[in-house]
């Protein structure tokens, strides 16, 4: 307690100085308590915002289909399988699909693309393309021979709305799989690689055309909040993992490269981030430095009184700690109220509703507010304080007291 005493008094000898080096570190502290709460919520957001357009946060899938795609790999009798999932996991949305490729043809061109059978009354809970329709509508139930196709395929094509769009493919068994089509609505997804070759038809009309036999090959899986999907993953591995004839994959496996990005991203955000952390270092390194050449000569007096310098290094190093914490409160405080007050209200860059209503996802940021991400930035400013006081606490050790008391 003396030494706290002793402390507490040494640094508001210059309460100015103190009061601008605490600044910097609740600067510093609001800044990484906010930065790092909206960065892991714009993961999560960009995440569930890439695999809600068409992936899914979860697959069923016949093993070996997702490095090798191939019609006859399969999983029978999907809509039961899909239904099955529904009536058990709880809290998720579910559609099953089949996938094929073939030449689509208009009057006056071709094109090879891939068809997608699909359950259009499902579909549009798992996937946010039925609310990016430019033209026309989405598949409804009921929906016999209607398709909705990218807008980048409808204008290679040629093709409208209420137009007829013949598809020429190989079916399960080998055989011929052909059908015409009426194209009731055109999408775009802003992804061109979709809109260039992505056609949509029911899924039973799929499968009668394509000889699956009630067939499909995957069961596209989206929980309710993101939170949910590596619970929700594991009860599905539990009930339908075990069979030797299906799969279930979560999204990093489905976009592995998706991870990848984040944590490049990640990696370019921690440099700037350390940037802000040593600039803050350095202003506490000056600080204690001059508070500790300014009583070199006090130091010296009582080291010649037989004062050890250990406990003189103890001393620096608690005043060190005693401006850390009030910079590390503070900016918990201030840093985690106003990404509270941001989880409730959102938070949205200029310019980024008019993205959202483009792509058809949410128009606001909610900082994610959690003990990790509060006191992740706050603590590594702590410690780096900490490592820079060092310094200033070693040049006191290595003191000679007849020298420090000759100190101007």
């Amino acid at each position: 307690m003396l030494e706290l005493r002793l402390a507490s008094r040494n640094i508001w000898r210059h309460s100015r100085r103190t009061w601008l080096t605490v600044g910097a570190m609740v600067f510093s502290n609001i800044l990484l308590v906010f930065m790092i709460g909206l960065q892991f919520d714009t993961y999560q957001l960009m995440i569930d915002n890439t695999l809600r357009v068409f992936t899914g946060h979860i697959q069923l899938q016949a093993p070996g289909y997702l490095d090798e795609p191939g019609i006859r790999k399969t999983l029978p009798d999907i809509q039961a399988l899909a239904e099955d999932v529904r009536a058990n996991i709880s809290g998720v949305d579910v559609s099953a699909r089949a996938t094929g490729f073939a030449l689509a043809s208009s009057e006056e061109r071709s094109y090879g693309i891939q068809v997608v059978g699909v359950q259009p009354q499902y579909e549009a809970k798992v996937s946010t393309l039925a609310g990016l329709i430019t033209a026309g509508r989405y598949l409804q139930q009921g929906d016999t021979n209607a398709t909705v196709i990218g807008k980048i395929l409808a204008r290679n094509l040629k093709i409208g709305v209420g137009e007829e769009l013949t598809i020429l493919g190989s079916g399960r068994d080998g055989s011929m799989a052909a059908d015409v089509l009426t194209v009731v609505g055109i999408f775009e997804s802003n992804m061109p690689e979709m809109d260039r070759s992505l056609a949509l038809m029911p899924l039973e009309r799929f499968q009668n055309v394509f000889f699956m036999e009630g067939r499909g090959h995957t069961v596209v899986i989206r929980a309710g909040e993101f939170s949910l999907v590596d619970s929700k993953a594991a009860q599905l591995r539990q009930r339908y993992g075990a069979a030797a004839n299906r799969v279930v994959l979560h999204w990093d496996e489905l976009k592995p490269g998706l991870r990848q990005a984040i944590q490049a991203d990640m990696a370019s955000a921690w440099f700037m981030y350390a940037v802000l952390i040593v600039l803050v270092a350095f202003s506490v390194m000056n600080t204690q430095l001059m508070s500790v050449l300014e009583r070199t000569r006090e130091f010296g007096m009582i080291m010649a009184l037989g004062l050890r310098p250990g406990r003189l290094v103890r001393l620096v190093l608690l005043e060190t700690a005693v401006i850390a914490s009030i910079g590390l409160l503070l900016g918990v405080l201030l840093g985690g109220g106003l990404n509270l007050v941001l989880s409730h209200t959102g938070f949205a860059y200029p310019g980024m509703e008019e993205m959202a209503q483009r792509f058809n996802l949410p128009n606001r940021i909610f900082p994610e507010v959690t003990l990790f991400t509060v006191l992740l930035g706050p603590g590594i400013v702590f410690a780096a304080s900490m490592l820079a006081s060092l310094y200033p606490a070693l040049r006191v050790k290595f003191l000679q007291p007849i020298a420090a008391m000759k100190a101007v």
